[in-house]
């Protein structure tokens, strides 16, 4: 049978569609309606209707936004409850194959997602009012489910990473493609560049710091630190008098978690300065390795930034490296801002395709502007804008460098053999996880209980 996968991403995704504009159509109304009961056991777990129910919506309201037309149906009912069976299933396995995943991964990858919900939902403020609660709580309440697909995925990828394919295998994927339906190939583009992050200047710098000094003193002269909080503090918890409820120290910025662990309940502590700019601390409570605290955050201003002599310091790489003084890629180690580029010599991975071409027409806004004005490979272009996509929203300058353009084609293996090989050893990795998925749950005990036998015998 066919399964669709729902991610934690894809889960916390569909659940802030539905906090922000809601299922209307007849069966999320229905469903709302009838008495929850039992549907699925495995081992010793349960499934309910209300889960499948909810999971359904949600996969529903995300094709939806997406622009598809879909709505529900048995089948697609179904295919919800075999995929919460599947991902028990799979946990089973991954604790018999001891497969872990480390607080490191869950809070690297939640980072992350939290980012694409904030971008979802247009603001972290916007966020929080959706779900009526702070990132914190969310991150606190999505965390055990996440951690729970993280390793489902660790193992899939075990499964996977096991499955290998050869060019004749390659080449007989292709040729099950007539000739006259070959696909178009679009104009893609492989690019470096070497970033730049202008420096805040002193004098801002220095404001924000005096600034969290004053309103600490405050504090220490027996004002209350909630209304400090929300009279002076820049956080996103300033309107709840900068209380940030129990967390682990690791979901937290390694200065902060170090600072606030220090103290002893009650205690406030110096000026703290992390990425996020000066936090003044109270912790609350510790129990174990998880704090409670109230955080008053004093931000620096970005609008101070020393944009000029940043853009002539990327003047003066592009020139060096034009005139042949050193090569792009020993330029991008040695200067570049941007961690995962600078290690690559510059050069820029596709996430979704995980080789180095873009399609021209998907590139955001700013690069695809930039790379129109590269006419030939090994241009460079001027130091333009660019707004680093780390929790901070970091403003930053680059040069981008055109390294190889491929014109718009008919597919074809002499040019995209990667892709094709990409493409075909991902089907017969997608067919090895079911024969093995199907061979994992024989050993485990799975029962229907009320579910339809046109649905329940389809397995």
């Amino acid at each position: 049978m066919n399964y669709y996968r729902i991610t934690p991403l894809s889960w916390i995704l569909g659940f802030l569609c539905l906090a922000i504009f809601g299922v209307n159509d007849a069966y999320s109304q229905q469903s709302g309606k009838e008495a929850d009961r039992i549907v699925a056991i495995v081992n010793d777990e349960i499934i309910l209707k209300s889960e499948v129910d909810q999971e359904l919506a949600q996969y529903i309201q995300q094709v939806r936004l997406q622009g598809q037309d879909i709505s529900f149906s048995e089948r697609l009912w179904k295919d919800a409850l075999e995929s919460m069976i599947d991902n028990k299933v799979m946990l089973i396995q991954a604790q018999k194959d001891s497969v872990v995943v480390t607080n490191e991964q869950v809070n690297r990858q939640m980072d992350v997602r939290v980012q694409e919900l904030i971008q979802q939902a247009g603001s972290e403020a916007a966020l929080e009012r959706a779900f009526g609660k702070s990132v914190a709580e969310l991150r606190r309440e999505f965390r055990e489910p996440f951690r729970e697909q993280l390793v489902v995925s660790q193992l899939q990828s075990q499964v996977m990473g096991e499955v290998t394919i050869t060019r004749p295998e390659v080449e007989a994927f292709f040729a099950t493609f007539p000739e006259d339906s070959l696909p178009t190939i679009p104009e893609q583009v492989a690019l470096s560049q070497i970033v730049l992050i202008p420096e805040i200047s002193q004098d801002a710098r220095q404001s924000a710091l005096d600034r969290a000094k004053m309103v600490r003193e405050r504090i220490m002269a027996g004002e209350s630190f909630e209304e400090m909080a929300q009279e002076f503090s820049d956080g996103p918890s300033a309107p709840r008098g900068g209380l940030i409820p129990m967390l682990p120290l690791s979901d937290l910025v390694s200065e902060y978690a170090a600072a606030a662990s220090a103290l002893q309940p009650g205690e406030i502590s110096e000026v703290v300065e992390t990425s996020f700019g000066f936090h003044v601390i109270r912790l609350n409570k510790k129990e174990g390795n998880r704090i409670e605290t109230n955080n008053i955050l004093i931000s620096v201003d970005q609008a101070t930034i020393d944009e000029q002599s940043t853009i002539d310091s990327l003047m003066t790489i592009r020139q060096n490296v034009m005139d042949g003084t050193y090569g792009f890629s020993d330029a991008a180690r040695a200067y570049s801002d941007d961690e995962e580029s600078s290690n690559a010599g510059g050069r820029l991975y596709n996430p979704q395709s995980g080789d180095r071409f873009y399609v021209l027409q998907t590139l955001d806004p700013s690069t695809y502007r930039t790379v129109l004005l590269l006419d030939n490979e090994g241009d460079i272009s001027e130091p333009k804008p660019i707004v680093l996509p780390d929790a901070n929203e970091t403003q930053a300058y680059r040069i981008v460098r055109l390294d190889e353009r491929i014109e718009e084609h008919t597919a074809n293996l002499e040019q995209d053999y990667q892709r094709i090989e990409q493409i075909a050893l991902q089907q017969k990795q997608t067919e090895e996880l079911t024969i093995w998925l199907s061979e994992i749950r024989d050993n485990v005990y799975i029962e229907y209980i009320g579910v339809p036998e046109a649905l329940s015998s389809t397995q």
